[in-house]
């Protein structure tokens, strides 16, 4: 979850000034967390709190943070769901199903729950196969690179690769250079999910997972967010989120941090997941 976080907060800076290079800086007076970061939270905060995972209270949820975070960027539909006191899913096929649901992969204990969770968390809004599909497809991918945390990188891509295509049948043999050149803004599941796995799928590091994300354009905080969300689920090194977290913790909002803390604690209990202001965080 927090690789979803870093990536959407990078990618905030380029989602309406797309650059199509690797060579950008990551930070700019324009970098601040999203949607993509509030509704990711929001889920997290649903696995955590609500052991029967009802849709009722995944609303809830989502609905609250939403709202606490009202400005952070929605489209127009999801904000009305998000303001409404009867909300119904209204068919989405957008990405919006897929760039929140990143903490399932990290919660699930098995891939039918991985799938039944996903679905869910897309139902309430995204209840277009699609929309469906797309979530499905993130949140498997990030749960095979928690599962297989063990192996190599290139294990886990191989690994990756073969059961997102032949599940979901996405098209993850194109490169990025091929894509880059005509890539355009595609906020569908269809048009970015599987371009944001390939983009995981030519990485290195973090680093290198969030410039390959922001480089083809396109909706580049949420392509950087299903991105890097997939990357991260597979590395173990502390020291290494640690210093993620401290260089980006600044941008978000005490309850935000105190979301993505509890639940990165919750899901790698033996781990020292430090934050060097969340102290200071919580006034």
């Amino acid at each position: 979850m927090l690789g979803a976080v870093l990536g959407d907060i990078i990618g905030s800076s380029y989602e309406w000034h797309n650059v199509k290079t690797k060579n950008f800086p990551l930070v700019t007076t324009d970098t601040k967390y999203t949607d993509d970061t509030v509704m990711t939270l929001a889920v997290a905060k649903w696995l955590m709190e609500d052991t029967t995972h009802s849709e009722a209270e995944l609303v809830r949820c989502m609905q609250e943070l939403g709202r606490a975070h009202i400005m952070a960027g929605y489209g127009s539909r999801f904000i009305r769901w998000i303001l409404s006191n009867n909300p119904h899913p209204y068919g989405s096929w957008g990405n919006g199903s897929a760039m929140r649901v990143s903490p399932v992969g990290l919660f699930a204990d098995s891939e039918t729950e991985v799938l039944q969770l996903a679905r869910i968390t897309a139902n309430v809004t995204h209840n277009h196969p699609e929309g469906i599909k797309g979530a499905e497809a993130v949140a498997l991918a990030v749960y095979l690179n928690k599962h297989h945390s063990s192996m190599s990188l290139s294990s886990r891509k191989e690994i990756t690769k073969s059961k997102i295509e032949s599940l979901f049948g996405y098209d993850l043999s194109r490169i990025l250079d091929e894509i880059r050149p005509t890539y355009q803004f595609d906020v569908s599941c269809k048009g970015s999910v599987p371009e944001a796995i390939i983009a995981y799928l030519e990485s290195e590091s973090v680093e290198d997972c969030v410039r390959n994300a922001i480089s083809i354009g396109g909706d580049s905080d949420t392509i950087a967010a299903i991105a890097c969300a997939i990357f991260m689920a597979g590395e173990n090194s502390q020291k290494e989120k640690n210093a993620w977290v401290n260089e980006f913790e600044k941008y978000l909002s005490a309850d935000l941090m105190l979301i993505m803390k509890e639940f990165e604690n919750e899901i790698f209990p033996l781990k020292d997941y430090k934050s060097k202001n969340f102290e200071n965080n919580k006034e």
